[in-house]
């Protein structure tokens, strides 16, 4: 026999060996095998199973999880990096072993966070571990060959279309992202009657007192059970993960995200960042380009006139790992007005202005209402504001327009960053003359509903009140962060010009630190507790 032949039928029996290993039966890990055979219903589970290694190498709390045997619903909530995709994933694992022949569910707050984080990881665990499976990718379905365990990837966007589903147990990631109805339906379909161990079980992180907290922290019923995984335990991620954080959130923000607490982030003033130390006597600096950042309003038409300011944190720092300041230095307040009328009034407080070069460097920034048409006029704000300025020449302008506008936690979370992150650094100086941004700072508030809770949105209900305002941030490539401050009776907007597109709720041009995106396994380690 050849050699070439030889070497070609080696192949193809260690690929049958493989394949054959895929669809036998593995015992549980070591730590888990003997606490499932002492349940009643895990003395049914066949014993001649082969003692195959996992390549799950638990952390204290993610042990803790997986070992509870007999709560109904189990929640794993913790920090960003403290394991939670893999805990899920292996919690839905181990489930379907425990109930084989049975149906689960594995589903995520949206369609795209269930495609790109939670589906991700449960393909690379299975990948890893050498399950093997079979994939309907039209039906969302999964079934495992060594078990006949079955499993549905679905939205909680529709939970109504979960009836008639008789499921033995499901496992929800990112729980405070879904809507408690939602939950309520899941839980109505954990009934099958054959199930060996029924369990709804769900990870997340911290959003402050919400219906989750409420359910597995404040009713304290013996049905639910919470392990709580603390920050700095997952010894896999980088050793200064966390202390990187710091300088990446705002103080009470870093407290929920990166020490997993629970707060009430959503309640109280807006702007709790803001404070005295944030109001400086800005001056314009001739070494730096002017920014006019402005919201298309008609009464009153508000507008800000800002600078960028780039300064080195270690003098050995490259370019890209600066720290911007933007320094607040004029507001605009036309009441009743338009977008050409403060056109007019910027280039009169501008135009003149000393030791500047000529033409001025300038860049224009405004929402995404300005890309808008109306029955009155045939050009955008935008189509007027470069008209004005093309004619004028004393400027040498760039626009950064606006197609959207992000959502209000995640623009009021950068601004709060900026203005204080959680390392104490301040990157937003605003003139004490701005007295209605800075009236805006100190007054916008979260509104709560009737009974008390936050609602993530800004209270609106003192009808009398001036000052009755909400939050706008906007970004789009090439921007990054845009935060706007908007009211009804005022428009304060303060825009600045990063170089990354507004992808995160922090940019990592700003902050030097880009978390590793829930579900991603480390390459070359297998999954280990990762976030």
């Amino acid at each position: 026999m050849s050699q070439s032949i030889r070497a070609r039928i080696e192949r193809l029996e260690a690929r049958w060996r493989t394949q054959a290993g895929r669809t036998n039966l593995r015992r549980f890990p070591s730590w888990l095998d003997n606490s499932v055979r002492s349940q009643s219903w895990g003395q049914c589970l066949p014993v001649e199973m082969p003692a195959a290694e996992w390549q799950y190498q638990t952390l204290p709390a993610q042990r803790t999880f997986h070992s509870d045997l007999q709560t109904r619903f189990k929640g794993y909530s913790g920090p960003i990096g403290s394991g939670k995709s893999y805990a899920l994933v292996y919690e839905a694992l181990f489930l379907s072993r425990m109930n084989p022949g049975l149906l689960g569910l594995v589903g995520a707050p949206t369609y795209r966070m269930l495609q790109d984080s939670t589906q991700r990881t449960f393909f690379e665990v299975l990948q890893a571990e050498g399950i093997d499976y079979t994939f309907n990718k039209q039906r969302n379905h999964l079934k495992f060959s060594a078990t006949g365990s079955e499993v549905i990837f679905r939205t909680m966007e529709t939970p109504e279309r979960l009836r008639g589903v008789n499921l033995a147990w499901f496992a929800l990631d990112e729980l405070t992202y879904t809507r408690e109805e939602a939950w309520t339906r899941v839980v109505g379909r954990l009934r099958h009657p054959e199930a060996r161990r029924l369990c709804g079980c769900a990870v997340w992180t911290p959003k402050g007192y919400d219906w989750v907290h409420k359910r597995f922290v404040e009713q304290q019923h013996p049905d639910y059970r919470l392990v709580q995984a603390t920050p700095k335990e997952n010894i896999h991620l980088p050793s200064d993960f966390y202390d990187q954080l710091k300088e990446a959130y705002a103080e009470r923000f870093h407290r929920q995200e990166a020490l997993g607490e629970y707060l009430d982030v959503f309640g109280g003033n807006a702007y709790y960042a803001f404070s005295e130390d944030n109001i400086r006597e800005t001056k314009y600096d001739p070494s730096l380009g002017l920014c006019w950042a402005l919201d298309f309003n008609v009464d009153p038409m508000c507008s800000v006139i800002c600078q960028i300011e780039e300064i080195k944190v270690r003098p050995w720092d490259p370019p890209n790992r600066r720290t911007r300041v933007l320094r607040v230095i004029d507001e605009i307040v036309l009441p009743n007005s338009n977008t050409e009328a403060a056109v007019q009034e910027f280039m009169r407080r501008t135009a003149n202005l000393e030791g500047f070069s000529w033409p001025i460097p300038l860049t224009i920034y405004g929402d995404a209402s300005g890309n808008s048409r109306t029955t009155k006029s045939t050009r955008t704000d935008y189509e007027l504001i470069e008209d004005m300025f093309r004619d004028h020449r004393g400027y040498q302008f760039a626009m950064r327009k606006n197609t959207a506008n992000p959502a209000i936690r995640d623009r009021v979370n950068t601004v709060n960053t900026m203005l204080r992150s959680a390392s104490g650094n301040h990157n937003i100086f605003i003139h004490p003359n701005c007295r209605e941004l800075l009236k805006d700072l100190r007054q916008v508030k979260w509104r709560r509903d009737s009974s008390g809770n936050p609602t993530g949105d800004l209270d609106k209900s003192d009808a009398t009140a001036s000052h009755k305002r909400r939050p706008v941030l906007f970004g789009g490539p090439g921007m990054g962060i845009v935060p706007i401050w908007r009211s009804e009776t005022r428009i304060h907007s303060i825009r600045i010009n990063f170089t990354s597109s507004f992808g995160s709720l922090l940019p990592k041009v700003i902050f030097y630190v880009q978390p590793r995106q829930e579900g991603t396994p480390a390459k070359k380690v297998g999954p280990r507790g990762y976030p």
